[in-house]
């Protein structure tokens, strides 16, 4: 079975990354087996009715950059494990480190230090700060037990149900949207991206952060409204630590989230650890194996099978 691997950045299988149709289409054409790394590339229709010899997709967690659909009526298997026991600790700790580095202002120190200086400025300490977290989910589960550990407090919000959720759970829930943004020192955002959530962090709710708050995003720049963060950024009222962009890779040094001293950017590295790529080519390469045997595991669409 040839099998394509799209958008492998960090090479730790081989790079196949290609952002036009027909010239990854022609790429592909041999392959009867894709696997996507993350949400990189959008497998839209236009592309899957150009690949007549494909028959498995093989991913891992959410699928919201496939066209379900169009995978059925082309004839194209797409199986994801979505219910992995494991959370993303690589995400989790990642986003502790940038809470880390961005409210002790660490790059800053290390650029003056090998700049020949020697302190550059004067961090603040986590212990009883606030830390809100937007999303009731295992990542988010995650950085609470880290935020405690150290001393911070922690405050929730989310969807209506992931607020009830948390409330059955002992958990502190804020009295409300506004509240939750304006009495949380530090904000982090734990929620995956579909319809429904694109766009759900308002300019309005960045506006109603305190002065020296932080954003963390180790999830899905899309959560944010567009142009909303890059303001707030611009204006240099908050911090910010980002790891995910609306353009992947960006790599224009002039661009506002990677020129502006009040913004700690990292290039979407939360799920980049050995540890974290040997679960995910596990579970994919599971996936094709079983497929190969007859045997196929994990199923989106499998609806294809009875064709």
């Amino acid at each position: 079975m040839k099998v394509h691997i799209l958008d492998d950045w960090s090479d730790t299988l081989r790079t196949d990354h290609e952002t036009d149709v027909a010239a990854l289409a022609a790429r592909m054409l041999p392959g009867e087996a894709m696997v996507l790394i993350r949400e990189r590339s959008r497998i839209t229709a236009e592309l899957l009715d150009r690949l007549p010899n494909l028959r498995l997709i093989s991913l891992r967690g959410a699928h919201s950059h496939v066209d379900v659909d169009a995978c059925t009526r082309n004839g194209v298997l797409l199986c994801s494990n979505m219910h992995a026991d494991t959370p993303s600790h690589a995400a989790a700790e990642l986003t502790l480190a940038l809470i880390l580095a961005s409210w002790r202002q660490i790059p800053e120190h290390v650029n003056s230090i090998r700049a020949g200086n020697w302190q550059a400025g004067v961090g603040r300490t986590l212990r009883d700060r606030r830390l809100g977290l937007y999303g009731y989910g295992r990542i988010a589960g995650v950085v609470a037990g880290y935020a405690a550990a150290i001393g911070m407090n922690v405050q929730w919000w989310g969807s209506k149900e992931g607020r009830a959720r948390a409330r059955t759970d002992g958990r502190r829930v804020a009295e409300s949207r506004e509240a939750f943004f304006a009495t949380s020192d530090i904000v982090s955002l734990h929620v995956r991206l579909t319809p429904a959530t694109r766009g759900i962090v308002t300019g309005a709710d960045l506006a109603a952060m305190a002065d020296r708050s932080l954003l963390v995003n180790t999830s899905r720049a899309g959560l944010i409204e567009p142009g909303a963060l890059e303001s707030e950024a611009r204006r240099g009222r908050l911090l910010v630590a980002t790891d995910v962009f609306e353009t992947e890779p960006l790599q224009d040094p002039t661009h506002i989230l990677l020129s502006q001293p009040n913004v700690l950017p990292t290039p979407h590295i939360g799920y980049v650890t050995e540890d974290e790529l040997e679960l995910q080519f596990r579970d994919v390469f599971e996936q094709i194996n079983a497929f190969a045997r007859g045997d196929p595991i994990h199923m989106v669409n499998p609806e294809v099978l009875d064709w």
